[in-house]
């Protein structure tokens, strides 16, 4: 199970972190990602993290903007956002794929999803 917390309603410009908490696995053993979904778009990986953090993943839209990391301690994989603009309101998801070979870009190969946290950014 994905909790994620973190959402909420910003300003543009300002920055918000994002939290997936896991439970009832193995979470080291998982790459996470957090994928994105606007209204009327589909949803889009915005960035994905190694199971030992090592490997990192962005959406090159996103890439100056945003750093995903991992508490593989605490179960917890984040996303930091910085200088948001109205194109990043969405639904953010947390999703874990059981693989320790690879960084998965294919929402095909996450196993586990959270409910999502809304992200809006307006003024």
């Amino acid at each position: 199970q994905l909790i994620e917390s973190g959402g909420g309603l910003v300003q543009p410009g300002d920055s918000l972190r994002l939290s997936c908490v896991a439970s009832g696995g193995a979470f080291s053993n998982y790459a996470m990602g957090w994928f994105r979904q606007a209204p009327g778009k589909e949803r889009e990986l915005v960035a994905a993290i190694s199971y030992h953090s090592s490997v990192t993943y962005y959406l090159r839209s996103m890439k100056t903007r945003v750093a995903i990391s991992r508490d593989n301690a605490k179960n917890t994989v984040f996303l930091q956002m910085h200088g948001l603009i109205a194109d990043d309101t969405a639904v953010y998801y947390c999703a874990g794929a059981n693989t320790m070979t690879n960084v998965p870009r294919s929402e095909n190969e996450y196993d586990v999803w959270g409910q999502g946290t809304q992200v809006t950014v307006s003024s």
